[in-house]
C-alpha cells in the first residue's frame, strides 16, 4: 500500500473479528512506530501490551470510561501507550528550553500513535485510540515504572467492520497563508 492510500483508509474501528493478533505482527508495528520522530530523539515513548482475554475483560470491567467499554470487550489486545517523563521536551540536564514543558510528551506520544495506527493499516488491522481511562488505576495494575505516564490505548485488530469515512473540511477551511 502507498503512503497516501494509507493514510486516507486509516479508520477508527472499534469492532474486530474474533482472531489473535500474531506476537509477530504486534513486534513489526512497533518496529515501525519506532521511526516516529520524537523531541531531540528522545524515544520515550513505551508500549505495553494487553493481549490475554481475561486481562481485556479486566481491563475493560475496571478501569475503560464506559464509551470504550465495548470496545476493549471486543478487543483482541490493546496497546498501553506510555512516556517517559521528563524527556519529551526537555534537554539532558532537565532544561526545558520550550514553553511547551512537558506538553511535548503529548506530541510525541500522538506522533508514536498515528505512526503505530498506520501500521497496523498497513498490515491490514484495525486501531482506535482512546484517551478515556483510569490512568492511575491501569498504571498501578501494570506495574509501570513510576517514572511513565499512560498516555492513551490503542485498540487494535482485525476489523469486522471498517467504517465509512467520516466528513472531513476542505482545505480551504483549514489552510491560511501569511499575508
Amino acid at each position: 500500500m502507498d503512503t497516501i492510500t494509507c493514510i486516507k483508509t486509516r479508520r477508527s474501528v472499534r469492532k474486530f473479528l474474533d482472531k489473535k493478533v500474531e506476537r509477530e505482527v504486534v513486534e513489526q508495528m512497533v518496529e515501525l512506530a519506532k521511526w516516529a520522530p520524537s523531541w531531540n530523539n528522545c524515544k520515550a515513548v513505551r508500549y505495553t501490551v494487553v493481549d490475554q482475554e481475561e486481562n481485556l475483560k479486566k481491563l475493560a470491567k475496571n478501569w475503560m470510561a464506559p464509551e470504550n467499554i465495548h470496545i476493549v470487550d471486543n478487543a483482541p489486545l490493546v496497546f498501553v501507550v506510555s512516556n517517559v517523563k521528563k524527556r519529551s521536551g526537555y534537554e539532558r540536564d532537565g532544561y526545558t528550553c520550550t514553553d511547551k514543558g512537558d506538553a511535548w510528551e503529548m506530541f510525541d506520544a500522538g506522533t508514536a500513535c498515528q505512526t503505530l495506527c498506520l501500521a497496523a493499516n498497513e498490515m491490514g488491522l484495525g486501531t482506535v485510540i482512546m484517551g478515556t481511562f483510569d490512568e492511575e488505576g491501569v498504571s498501578l495494575w501494570l506495574d509501570l515504572p513510576e517514572n511513565e505516564t499512560i498516555i492513551a490505548m490503542v485498540a487494535c485488530g482485525y476489523p469486522e467492520v471498517i467504517p465509512n469515512s467520516p466528513r472531513r473540511k476542505e482545505v480551504s477551511e483549514i489552510l491560511r497563508y501569511q499575508a
